[in-house]
């Protein structure tokens, strides 16, 4: 199994750390010092208020802490990163227009080099890592295999998936969460088409990522308090079928701006993993006939023809 992320990322951190504790307490205990040094008063202009700029320093070595313990695991601690990151662009650009308009001297340079321009690449690269370990998953387990997680899941009735699936033709709906456009649509979508998929004895099962408690209220909204559904809130059975996390471009792409507005079933809280993508499978006896992955959040599958006729091999995308 690789490493989680290289070793120079918490040796960075490390050092980022102890510079920042050195620089914090250099400025606390000898501010008029290392304000003139630091070239960041204005010609001439002495030190007027040393608190301030002791409390300047408090905050960089407070800093200084945050980074030694982001080092235990720079990529689980990544918003530490982050913040540490944005301080380290937002200082260059205060000590451009510092030296502008007059206010800093441009030798002040040598401070903000050391102190904020040679954390920009490992910062960002830290950042990179963690963000393509989000989308790899790699905070979760091997997915179970299809069958094993079909029998774990269980309906709102204590039924599971998989027991269903060998009653009769299941159409499984996994929604994204209650409060996208799209999956209130797609809900909308099932309560009106619901009796001709169920006509032929095909039974619906919506998988959510919300609790019993937060899934209640939202299908009796479209008149399916009966439905069978399935609390997941670990993305289990998303996992089991493949469904990954999509990123913006994906999540806030062409279509999904473009139909935004049109699909005309408002917004709400995101409960549960907002960057999961959803699908709809047909199953009998725990295997699948018939699949539709989105591509696209906002894509409009047909449930009427993924719950009928023969099995399809491939695929189906439709709009």
């Amino acid at each position: 199994m690789p490493a989680r992320y290289p070793k120079w990322m918490p040796a960075v951190l490390l050092i980022a750390g102890g510079y920042n504790l050195m620089w914090g307490a250099w400025t606390i205990l000898f501010p008029t010092l290392s304000f003139e040094l630091s070239g960041l008063n204005a010609p001439g202009k002495p030190l007027d208020y040393p608190q301030l700029w002791q409390c300047i320093g408090m905050i960089v070595g407070v800093y200084g802490i945050g980074y030694a313990c982001a080092a235990i695991d720079p990529v689980k601690h990544w918003p530490i990163v982050l913040v540490g990151l944005l301080g380290k662009v937002f200082g260059p650009v205060g000590y451009v227009f510092g030296v502008v308009t007059g206010q800093t001297r441009p030798d002040a340079i040598a401070t903000i080099f050391f102190n904020d321009i040679i954390w920009w690449v490992p910062f960002f690269l830290i950042l990179r890592r963690a963000y393509r370990a989000y989308f790899d998953e790699e905070e979760f387990p091997a997915a179970d295999p299809l069958p094993v997680a079909l029998e774990n899941a269980r309906d709102a009735f204590g039924i599971s998936v998989a027991e269903l699936s060998h009653r009769s033709p299941v159409l499984v709906v996994f929604l994204r969460h209650f409060g996208c456009t799209y999956c209130r649509e797609a809900t909308a979508d099932i309560a009106t088409k619901r009796t001709r998929i169920e006509a032929d004895g095909t039974c619906v099962v919506f998988v959510h990522m919300g609790t019993a408690a937060e899934a209640d209220p939202f299908f009796a909204k479209y008149g399916l308090e009966t439905v069978s559904r399935v609390a997941d809130p670990g993305a289990k059975l998303y996992r089991a079928f493949g469904l990954r996390r999509a990123g913006l471009g994906t999540l806030f792409g062409r279509k999904s701006l473009a139909r935004y507005f049109s699909a005309g079933h408002g917004v709400g809280r995101v409960v549960g993993d907002g960057t999961r993508m959803d699908g709809v499978f047909l199953l009998r006896h725990s295997a699948i006939l018939r699949e539709f992955r989105h591509v696209s959040p906002a894509d409009r599958p047909d449930y009427c023809e993924l719950a009928g006729g023969r099995p399809n091999p491939a695929p189906a995308h439709s709009a």
